[in-house]
């Protein structure tokens, strides 16, 4: 069963996060809000009632439990984005676009990191794939 089929009490005890009243309103705003990346300003935004180290330690724990996945799409704001996963809680190794017009990031989770043919004698162990050019919503308006 993956985690779209869970509560989301049950999505933070299969990932063994406590559930507390103010993890789930914030699991569920970045859920019902947020399509795409966002920022912790995008959040503080969104939540205006809860403190910015709240959201900053509930991002981070999100994160090392592997419902959000980092990005750092290289607009110096670090973004986060909800994990499409199995039920292994394992983020794919999908692509993200950066949008040079509207600046926001999508993530691409049909779209795979291409394999790269490293030199002999290196390990990859993780990749970031940022792909900078115009979403479709602002390429409609080109």
């Amino acid at each position: 069963m993956d985690n779209h089929q869970l509560s989301d009490e049950q999505v933070f005890k299969k990932a063994g996060i406590r559930v507390t009243a103010v993890r789930l309103l914030i699991w569920r705003e970045i859920r019902n809000s947020f399509t795409g990346a966002f920022s912790l300003s995008d959040l503080e935004d969104a939540l205006p009632t809860v403190d910015k180290s709240t959201l900053f330690r509930t991002l981070t724990l999100l994160s090392e439990a592997h419902l959000l996945h980092d990005i750092d799409d290289g607009s110096g704001s670090h973004k986060f984005c909800v994990c499409h996963h199995d039920d292994t809680l394992h983020c794919t190794g999908h692509v993200h676009l950066t949008c040079r017009i509207c600046h926001r990031t999508f993530c691409l989770t049909d779209v795979r990191i291409p394999q790269v043919a490293l030199p002999e004698g290196f390990i990859p162990e993780e990749a970031e794939y940022i792909v900078k050019g115009v979403c479709s919503e602002c390429a409609k308006r080109l």
